[in-house]
């Protein structure tokens, strides 16, 4: 018997075997030029577009970049620390989007180009002063500050390096930069910039600083990974003694960064691929993403190790309920399988948008001694691609197929609590060291609720550091809302309305009032302003102060101005002040 790709051949019998032999190399040609298609780039315009800004082009965060709940999807481009530095647009095309809002983009402007693709210019200050007046026009229209408009073509049309804005800061912003990006405009997926040519210089390569295994017969999350000591020998990287693993099922996940030439900030990874033999089994290229999925990075991350501040392990093989997603493989899940007791080569390539490459090299055996014989969870469990349910008498909890990603041991608890306005125990289910991709439903058993009061229930989520509250709906004596998170969940009665703080009786020597609302569960949904029984365009950007700066709407004298604002649970507060200007 000899070995021919793994396979043992019959050498008394070579024309049965002769035969298998072709048919394997068909299958792993097929298998190569199959994943040969799926990681060859798109051909994209170099040096189409232009630099958005007149000044030298350096990046805060690449496309890729690992963020809470998301991949970040575009370049985040250095002003110098200043807000006010002059956008131009970067080709020809016609402005087809603004939107104004209190988180997120803040401030954006969309482009279309007739050569099918969108840019985004975000966190802007302020606009170009005929669409910042449009923009007013069509917010008083509307009556909202908060407006996300659709522009025809030959309203405002530009060229490559029009002026069309002002670098700011607004929205999600931590501090002064423009958020740039390229879509596709047909199908709206953002698209990676730097694959588009921009100037920027590269000559580093990216930087892997911790290599993880994983044992595939179980669940992820039922484990912490086996991490393997790396040993930088300046051309790759190795793991140098052969490692045994007691599984026949076994996957890797990488902690690695990319820089760019001159500038010590990290970025993130382009792509990531692991060869066994010679031959791909997996990988990740993080190149046209959707916003839709960008929530799949919890997937892609290592999210129980990242919640326990384990860092940022980036999954090259997909966790069975995000196959779709920036991941290909030439089997059936991405899952490297040792069907026998050789050594095997095992090697793993991070590369970034340059091209620039980081290799990882070991040696992967299996071990039969190193088998433990797996015990699994004797409890309730929840599974990816699957409706979920989970019940008690006062408490439920439903999936959809796209809310798990790999397999859930089930934990719960129910505990008495008296917290002021609480009319249900505080219920703990799983925590939030499991990610959570669509939402879930909460049902919930309430007694004693006044008939008065039913109309004020509100349940409250708290996942870690992050608070959610939601308005109840009523199913006979049961309330439910949706969460996009485990943790602790408990229904309250929220009676208490929303309080405002009082404006200045002269505004004479004044250039803007400002509000800040506040609330018991720190949810304001809607705030209005009237001077003299019509609306006023107050501000929200980042969401906490109303902020009116004086202009045209305003004029001199007495008037009456009245706020409205309602909070989640749907108690109202209107005050009414005589003000003089």
């Amino acid at each position: 018997m000899r070995r021919y790709c793994g396979m043992e051949i019959d050498v008394l019998n070579p024309l049965k075997d002769g035969l298998m032999i072709i048919r394997t190399g068909l299958i792993l040609t097929m298998l190569f030029f199959s994943l040969h298609a799926l990681s060859q780039k798109t051909t994209y315009p170099q040096q189409y577009f232009r630099h958005p800004l007149n000044i030298r082009m350096e990046l805060v965060a690449n496309f890729g970049e690992i963020r809470t709940n998301h991949w970040h999807m575009g370049l985040d481009i250095r002003t110098q620390q200043r807000i006010g530095l002059p956008v131009y647009a970067a080709a020809d095309g016609f402005i087809s989007r603004v939107v104004v809002e209190p988180g997120g983009f803040g401030q954006a402007i969309y482009i279309d180009h007739p050569n099918g693709y969108t840019t985004l210019y975000a966190h802007l200050n302020a606009f170009m002063p005929a669409l910042d007046q449009y923009v007013k026009q069509k917010q008083y229209e509307l009556e909202s500050w908060r407006v996300n408009l659709i522009l025809p073509p030959n309203l405002f049309p530009v060229k490559k390096g029009t002026f069309i804005a002002y670098s700011g800061t607004t929205g999600g912003s931590q501090g002064p930069h423009i958020h740039f990006e390229i879509r596709d405009t047909k199908t709206g997926n953002v698209l990676n910039p730097l694959l588009f040519k921009f100037p920027i210089p590269d000559n580093v390569r990216p930087t892997i600083s911790r290599l993880a295994l994983y044992d595939r017969s179980k669940s992820t999350y039922d484990q912490s990974p086996q991490m393997l000591p790396l040993k930088n020998l300046g051309s790759y990287y190795s793991v140098q003694n052969l490692v045994k693993v007691g599984t026949r099922r076994i996957s890797f996940a990488v902690d690695a960064v990319d820089r760019f030439t001159g500038t010590p900030n990290p970025n993130g990874i382009y792509s990531a691929e692991v060869f066994v033999d010679g031959k791909s089994i997996s990988g990740f290229v993080l190149d046209d993403i959707s916003y839709d999925d960008s929530r799949y990075i919890n997937a892609q991350l290592d999210y129980p190790f990242k919640a326990r501040k384990g860092g940022d392990l980036q999954h090259i093989t997909p966790l069975p309920g995000a196959k779709h997603v920036a991941y290909h493989f030439t089997n059936d899940d991405g899952v490297i399988e040792l069907n026998d007791d050789d050594p095997h080569d095992v090697v793993i390539e991070v590369k970034d948008a340059a091209g620039l490459k980081s290799t990882v090299r070991l040696r992967v055996q299996y071990d039969e001694s190193l088998a433990k014989p797996y015990k699994p969870f004797e409890g309730e469990r929840f599974l990816p691609l699957n409706l979920n349910i989970f019940e008690t008498d006062d408490f439920e909890l439903f999936t959809t197929e796209a809310t798990v990603y790999d397999t859930i041991n089930v934990s719960f608890k129910r505990e008495e609590n008296k917290t002021e306005g609480a009319v249900s125990p505080l219920f703990t289910f799983v925590g939030s060291h499991i990610p959570v991709h669509d939402n879930v439903t909460v049902r919930i058993r309430v007694q004693d609720v006044p008939e008065e009061f039913k109309n004020r229930v509100v349940i409250k989520n708290v996942s870690g550091t992050r608070v959610s509250v939601s308005r109840a709906v009523w199913k006979n004596d049961k309330v439910s809302a949706k969460f996009r998170q485990f943790g602790t969940y408990q229904a309250f009665i929220d009676a208490e309305p929303p309080t405002i703080n009082n404006p200045p009786a002269s505004l004479s020597k004044a250039t803007r009032i400002v509000f800040t609302p506040k609330d018991n569960f720190d949810v304001i949904r809607s705030f209005r302003a009237e001077l003299n029984g019509r609306w006023l365009r107050f501000t929200n950007d980042k969401g906490k102060n109303w902020i009116y700066t004086f202009d045209e709407h305003f004029p001199r004298g007495t008037h009456e101005l009245t706020v409205t604002i309602e909070d989640e649970a749907g108690n109202v507060t209107t005050k009414t002040w005589t003000v003089t200007r």
